[in-house]
């Protein structure tokens, strides 16, 4: 790790003169929702060309004002300093990216770009550097800082009544006449679009700029709807974008995940693919020598749960060679890869058992190698090299992400971004254990207990109902499910890693694609009656969103007297219902029983897993979803849903209440009109929280 200098500490004791002054410390005694949403959350940390000094973006909540805002922090990377507040504009900023000779920094603010000037700790006045009439949501700035990649958008395949009449601009509809016509929260008006630009004394506008795809077609770049510039990279000699694109549209796309990794030319514009074929090929990273491009890819088309390989290949351009999996091996989902300085290794995160370490491999192979330690409780987030250790986010179950210092040795933190207000509250123990399932297999279940817990006393529970259906409970920090939160209000927080966890290999990992209905629920009711055994352990609710709502409604109509109350939050209740409602097919084709299976081909398209098929999976899929149990409902159930959630559209929400209102169960009713999947607002939050909250104390305390 770099030692600081004389000079570097002089020019540190600068910059702390000239922050701004810090924000006033709420204070709480416990850990509360107004507590969780008055925490920094720390991101997008970059470090500077020189090694020294680490920027990153501190977003706050205003619950008053029902907005957030993001501000840009510095950081020394050895530590050898607090850290300071580099802005404070009213409307926030993002995406800041250092020059390639450290005295400027640019970033997004109001839509366009910005630069300013850095010195002795201080950024100059901020200077708008773009006009690009769409906006701006990403950029990248090549290497020599000549030339720009920025991400706005074109008209999407969804048209309006102002786009065939300008006279009828007041008439408000959709048209579609294809798939794909709405996506997460919004409809396909727009799509995302890369294009290139000259870095100059003149502004960036769209007249100056160069789309990376061929014009004529409604291909995303990156694709929607969470891809942002992460799926672009600038080769080190600035001549070539490697980016992943999905080049498909309307029902092809709905139906596939098959994105490539493309290389392009920046002199001539011509374009090469790395032809992989099947599914997600995504976050392409070149090797500092330029000979080499690295990238994560899934193998079979339709599935995004596949297992996440680390490919690399050799690149002379136009020839693409020697592509080689260096995961192949390795039995987990490799994430964030990033180079070594001398480009002959890789190191790369991978979900481990509710942890997410650092491991490395090397560029001829073998088996990957953990690097960040033995017993490190934490989940990881790699993002540069430093000396002999990695700088990373890191998070826990009972800490949100801060930026540290990774060896084998251990984790040093560089930021305490919420140190005074968490430490003084009180924090629960976590601990792990391992209960039999159903066959005779081992399931992994993570405990946070309320921080005055006492065995000789009885305790409300929550078992955490995992979303996805794919992904992980363990080491790391929700804003939504805060389970630090839940025991803090005097609950044992109960979390299975049941079957269809990321964690604990594919096999785990896959069983759930198909078989909804089958162990993973009873995974969770075996979870629920080991601990309900339990002396200290009384009423208990099982709570959960997504495919975790989902869990929630079958358990409703599967438990018996195992559970005292639910919540599903954007849950799904109607799964033939929500094969016609949602906007990706893929999901459900695959999961419903497809499976990737070909034999079932409806209009040309593979749906093995569409109702209407006779593989036995997917019947058998069908036959037993949720809705089919209404009748054996009888547990106090709260429905949670965003009116802008196109995935699991509003009305299952709304299915599900009216269901149990008709089975006379006591039940309630929330619908967020303006949020999609998640709750995204301040008051909104709170809100969820304190709803959410009010009916676990009525029906467990």
């Amino acid at each position: 790790m770099k030692k600081s200098s004389v000079a570097l500490a002089g020019f540190l004791t600068m910059m702390a003169c000239n922050s701004n002054p810090e924000q006033e410390v709420p204070v709480f005694k416990t850990f509360t929702p107004e507590c969780l949403l008055s925490l920094g959350r720390v991101s997008d940390p970059q470090l500077s060309p020189d090694g020294n000094y680490i920027l990153y973006g501190v977003s706050r909540q205003d619950i008053r004002k029902n907005k957030s805002s993001n501000q840009l922090y510095l950081v020394p990377a050895d530590g050898s300093a607090a850290p300071v507040q580099l802005t404070d504009f009213k409307t926030g900023v993002s995406n800041a990216r250092w020059s390639a000779d450290g005295k400027s920094i640019w970033f997004l603010r109001k839509n366009q770009l910005w630069r300013a000037s850095f010195s002795w700790g201080k950024l100059g006045r901020a200077v708008k550097r773009s006009e690009v009439p769409a906006g701006i949501s990403g950029f990248l700035l090549s290497p020599d800082n000549s030339k720009l990649l920025y991400i706005s958008s074109i008209p999407g395949p969804v048209k309006t009544p102002a786009d065939m009449d300008p006279e009828l601009s007041k008439a408000q509809a959709y048209v579609a006449e294809d798939l794909m016509y709405r996506h997460w929260d919004h409809w396909m008006t727009e799509i995302p679009r890369t294009f290139i630009a000259s870095v100059g004394l003149e502004l960036v506008t769209p007249a100056y700029s160069v789309d990376l795809l061929e014009e004529g077609n409604c291909f995303e770049l990156p694709t929607e709807p969470f891809g942002g510039t992460e799926q672009l990279c600038w080769s080190p000699d600035g001549r070539y974008v490697a980016y992943s694109c999905r080049k498909k549209q309307g029902r092809d796309y709905a139906f596939s995940t098959d994105a490539e990794i493309y290389i392009y030319e920046v002199a001539t514009a011509k374009t090469v693919c790395i032809p992989m074929g099947g599914g997600y090929d995504t976050d392409p990273v070149w090797s500092p020598d330029g000979k080499h491009l690295a990238w994560l890819s899934m193998e079979r088309d339709g599935y995004e749960a596949d297992k996440s390989r680390l490919m690399v290949c050799d690149v002379d351009f136009p020839s693409v060679s020697a592509i080689r999996d260096l995961t192949g091996g390795f039995d987990r989902d490799a994430q964030a890869p990033l180079w070594s300085d001398d480009s002959r290794s890789l190191f790369f995160a991978a979900e481990d058992l509710g942890r997410r370490p650092v491991f490395r491999v090397s560029l001829d192979g073998g088996v990957p190698e953990k690097v960040s330690g033995e017993g490190l409780e934490y989940c990881l987030s790699p993002f540069a090299l430093q000396g002999d250790g990695l700088l990373s986010c890191f998070s826990s179950l009972n800490r949100p992400a801060e930026i540290g210092f990774v060896t084998a040795q251990g984790l040093t933190a560089l930021t305490q971004t919420n140190g005074a207000i968490l430490d003084a509250v009180p924090e629960g123990k976590v601990e792990e254990v391992w209960i039999p399932t159903v066959d005779g297999q081992q399931l992994q279940v993570w405990v946070a207990y309320p921080p005055e817990f006492d065995p000789s006393r009885s305790w409300p529970a929550i078992l955490i109902t995992l979303g996805g259906p794919q992904g992980m409970l363990g080491q790391d920090w929700s804003y939504r499910w805060n389970y630090r939160l839940m025991a803090a209000q005097g609950y044992v927080v109960v979390m299975p890693n049941r079957r269809g966890t990321t964690a604990q290999g594919q096999a785990w990992k896959e069983q759930i694609s198909g078989d909804y209905p089958g162990l993973n629920m009873q995974d969770y009711l075996s979870a629920a009656r080991w601990f309900k055994e339990k002396p200290y352990i009384g009423k208990m609710a099982a709570c959960g969103a997504s495919y975790g709502g989902y869990s929630v409604y079958m358990l409703e109509g599967i438990h018996g007297d195992v559970f005292d109350c639910f919540i599903a939050h954007a849950g799904i209740f109607d799964e033939k219902y929500m094969w016609y409602t949602t906007e990706e097919m893929w999901f459900p084709n695959f999961d419903n029983g497809g499976l990737g299976d070909r034999t079932q081909v409806f209009g040309g398209i593979a749906q093995g897993g569409a109702p209407y098929s006779a593989l036995p999976r997917a019947v058998r899929h069908y036959a037993q979803s949720p809705e089919s149990r209404v009748k054996d409902w009888h547990t106090p159930i709260l429905c949670i849903h965003g009116g802008k959630d196109f995935r699991i559209p509003y009305d299952q929400g709304m299915a599900a209440f009216n269901a149990a209102q008709m089975m006379g169960v006591p039940s309630k009713l929330v619908v967020f009109p303006e949020e999609n999947h998640w709750i995204l607002q301040p008051q909104n939050a709170l809100f969820w929280h304190r709803t959410y909250f009010d009916w676990l104390d009525k029906w467990c305390k």
